[in-house]
């Protein structure tokens, strides 16, 4: 693997209350170093771009994510902080052996990251999420990434939980793309978050992959670009 030189987040206006960073510095990111150990698949290039710059912009101090599969997403996060230096704690959360579910990866869980210093686990995404941040405590500045059961009751429930349980919230959901209902797609996610939005008041803002699938949506509390300045 090519060695880079840490380099800071490539974020232009620290203190502006709009999210921005340098697309084209993440673009090199990108494709010099991401793309050549996850590919494109399941994340194309504009969700590597949304996930990286979310990074970037917030700076969180740990990352909590299910859906762990072979760790793509892990690795994502886990390549991120090492090349900007931020010393993210990545934390990857999967089904347990024992739970049958079509998309369970079996001896495959995780691959990706077997080697970095991500730590995986097994249980439910949101329950295992907040009970570590809880242990953690008050100081922790984190971002989940909810790629786990697409259902429109299971992301509806995990969103809900975490703009209910964490102050100043920075959540990434895949596969959120919407197709009209006859479609076929499920437009599960998508309708999860507008509804989780809706009751939760003027707050949060969004960004959206929207030129096609699979989808991806950033969701963060107004606050929560102070703590990235």
């Amino acid at each position: 693997m090519r060695h880079f030189r840490k380099t800071p987040p490539p974020v232009l206006n620290p203190g502006a209350s709009e999210f921005e960073v340098n697309n084209w510095l993440i673009s090199d990111f990108i494709v010099e170093r991401l793309i050549p150990i996850v590919g494109v698949r399941p994340f194309p290039l504009s969700e590597l771009e949304l996930m990286t710059a979310a990074v970037c912009r917030f700076t969180p101090t740990h990352i909590f994510e299910w859906g762990t599969h072979i760790g793509a997403s892990a690795r994502v996060f886990y390549e991120t902080s090492e090349f900007y230096g931020l010393g993210i704690e990545v934390h990857s959360i999967d089904l347990p052996d024992d739970v049958a579910h079509v998309e369970h990866p079996g001896h495959q869980r995780g691959r990706l990251v077997r080697d970095t210093p991500v730590q995986l686990h097994q249980g439910d995404g949101l329950d295992t999420s907040l009970a570590l941040l809880e242990r953690i405590g008050v100081s922790a500045r984190a971002l989940f990434f909810v790629d786990g059961d697409h259902s429109y009751e299971s992301v509806r429930r995990e969103l809900e939980g975490i703009l209910a349980s964490v102050k100043r919230p920075v959540v990434l959901l895949h596969d959120t793309f919407f197709q009209s209902s006859d479609s076929g797609y499920n437009t599960g996610p998508h309708r999860a978050i507008r509804d989780v939005l809706d009751r939760a008041g003027r707050s949060y803002h969004t960004l959206e992959t929207t030129t096609g699938l699979p989808g991806m949506t950033l969701v963060f509390h107004e606050k929560a670009l102070e703590r990235g300045r």
